[in-house]
């Protein structure tokens, strides 16, 4: 692993561990982790492949990412406190996603470093994974939806949060506001 990566993977792990500790909702909330995996993303989505298997792999580990990522968003606490939202999340949240960024980062370890390489080969033959860069793409693609399904779901109930304590709520769409 380059030097790039890991500084990226371990962002990834450490962003649920800022919210460990309870502080309010705000911009930073949704724009770091979207930031690290928009970064992820650009440098390492070049195509993806879809010649034997590989969507189905790409599909099965975007499903995993979406489940770990609506989970995290649901065991995380929103409250109201002094007209702010506050966030903290659980362990259960923490736990979840611990284990979908750290799995990625072992995953990558355990192929580079261990015995992994010639397991994923042997399995990438057996299931018709064409290349290296289903799993890349694979995993990619999974944190990106683990991240995106985590922020958004903490989003609409901070929403739902912020309309029953009787917050004003920001139009999702400012330019669709037709009250203002």
């Amino acid at each position: 692993m380059t030097t790039t990566e890991w500084i990226t993977d371990i962002a990834l792990v450490l962003v649920v561990f800022r919210q460990l500790r309870e502080g309010r909702l705000d911009r930073k909330t949704f724009l770091i982790p979207l930031g690290i995996v928009a970064f992820v993303a650009y440098s390492y989505l070049d195509s993806v492949p879809t010649a034997g298997n590989d969507l189905v792999l790409i599909a099965a580990l975007m499903a995993v990412g979406a489940v770990l990522g609506v989970a995290g968003g649901v065991y995380t606490r929103i409250r109201a406190l002094d007209g702010h939202l506050m966030i903290k999340a659980g362990a259960v949240s923490a736990i979840l996603w611990v284990l979908g960024m750290g799995a990625r980062m072992g995953f990558q370890v355990w192929v580079e470093h261990g015995s992994g390489a010639d397991d994923v080969a042997r399995f990438s033959i057996a299931h018709h994974i064409t290349s290296d860069q289903a799993w890349v793409t694979a995993f990619v693609l999974m944190a990106v939806t683990e991240v995106v399904t985590r922020v958004g779901t903490i989003y609409l109930r901070s929403r739902a949060r912020a309309r029953a304590e009787g917050l004003a709520v920001a139009p999702a769409v400012p330019a669709l506001d037709r009250t203002a």
